[in-house]
């Protein structure tokens, strides 16, 4: 199965000039978008807007921090909505949570590390698929000044259920693929630097290619 993974968008309807037309050229199977579909502030309908103008009708989406918690109400318009979710596609199953862990901007869609241990540990299961917007600690989440920012909650999840993929956005400086213990944990970039990633799953194997900047 192939995956084209999107995150971080940040209002930038450009990005779509070059995103969809890759859709059809690579025959992706389904589009995974990790959430900030627009920028501060903004109202629930401007993201799923946003979301919208991904030209395909297999979308698996999550809110990121920067969209208003109302986006998990409406996001079911515009594409199928993974936040809190768990889904069997074939023999994959995916488990998606949106916002992030609490940062110093106090954005829109935060939630405690209790809380996305809760929701996480409710859907998930042994060698899922997980797509969040915040990362787990200690992997792609470092920003500039050097410092790790990912939720300790997710990580805790990894340890638990050593799922055989984690896909995150939020850090968009750390970009890249990382691997332990069998896990492979892909950021792809920021759509608004012209950076996704292509992945494709046939059983255990995983081919992850990281593409960009392309706008």
């Amino acid at each position: 199965m192939k995956f084209l993974v999107l995150t971080d968008l940040h209002g930038k309807k450009s990005a779509l000039e070059w995103i969809n037309p890759m859709i059809t050229k690579e025959n992706i199977d389904y589009v995974l978008f990790l959430g900030d579909a627009v920028e501060m502030p903004c109202a629930a309908q401007e993201s799923a807007n946003m979301i919208s103008l991904i030209d395909s009708d297999r979308i698996l989406a999550i809110p990121g921090n920067i969209d208003s918690p109302g986006l998990v109400d409406i996001l079911d318009t515009v594409a199928e909505n993974m936040h809190g979710k768990g889904k069997q596609l074939g023999d994959l199953y995916i488990a998606g949570l949106g916002g992030s862990n609490p940062t110093i901007f106090d954005t829109p869609f935060e939630l405690q590390e209790e809380e996305i241990f809760e929701k996480l540990n409710a859907i998930s299961k042994e060698g899922m698929i997980l797509m969040v917007h915040a990362p787990a600690y200690g992997f792609n989440d470092v920003i500039p000044s050097g410092i790790s920012v990912g939720s300790k909650a997710i990580l805790d999840i990894v340890k638990k259920y050593r799922p055989k993929l984690v896909l995150s956005g939020h850090i968009h400086e750390s970009f890249g693929k990382k691997e332990m213990d069998g896990t492979v944990f892909i950021n792809p970039g920021a759509v608004r630097d012209g950076r996704c990633a292509i992945v494709s799953i046939d059983g255990d194997s995983i081919d992850a290619r990281l593409i960009g900047p392309l706008d």
